[in-house]
């Protein structure tokens, strides 16, 4: 019985080595087949946008014969990093003398990578009153998926391009649709 005493701790230092059990590092580690696996698997977010490429995101405005507004983008250009939300605004300007509703439709190009283009907030989601001679700001808020750097169509995208177009509207006084103007 007392020599199984005395062989005790260098077993239990053995069988902790060997497992990891207690917090002792494994020393054994031939039995794992890939060596990754010792590697931890915490990613640093700063290195990951070092490795992420950058994608510029340009923005174009323009509007239909029958509104007359001017409308530009605040910022010609940006870039982000696919998953990280960016925020730009455009600026539309009512020259009339009389309050107008617009309504904005948006293209996303290439095509191909417009289902990785999430907007959250967007002006283009609702119709804008603007009053007459009034100026306003309008924001976009949004973001490029990530998963486009997983798809062989997108993966390669370098330039995006956001085109907006103002048209004027009106609501229909029988049914109180919204309805474009021509």
């Amino acid at each position: 019985m007392q020599r199984l005493c005395y062989a005790a701790v260098p077993l239990y230092r053995a069988f902790c080595s060997a497992t990891g059990y207690n917090g002792t590092p494994m020393t054994d580690s031939s039995r794992f087949s890939e060596p990754s696996r010792l590697v931890p698997s915490y990613k640093d977010p700063l290195n990951d946008a070092k490795a992420t490429k950058r994608i510029r995101v340009s923005f174009i405005a323009s509007t239909s014969d029958q509104i007359p507004w001017t409308f530009v983008p605040e910022q010609r250009e940006i870039y982000v990093l696919p998953g990280e939300t960016a925020l730009t605004f455009f600026k539309a300007h009512n020259k009339s003398d009389q309050d107008i509703i617009g309504i904005a439709t948006y293209n996303v190009i290439p095509d191909r990578i417009a289902p990785y283009f999430n907007k959250i907030e967007c002006f283009c989601f609702e119709e804008q009153r603007i009053r007459a001679g009034e100026e306003v700001d309008l924001p976009v808020f949004f973001f490029l998926d990530k998963e486009m750097l997983e798809d062989k169509e997108t993966r390669n995208v370098k330039d995006v391009i956001l085109a907006y177009t103002f048209f004027s509207a009106r609501r229909n006084p029988v049914n109180g649709q919204l309805e474009y103007v021509h």
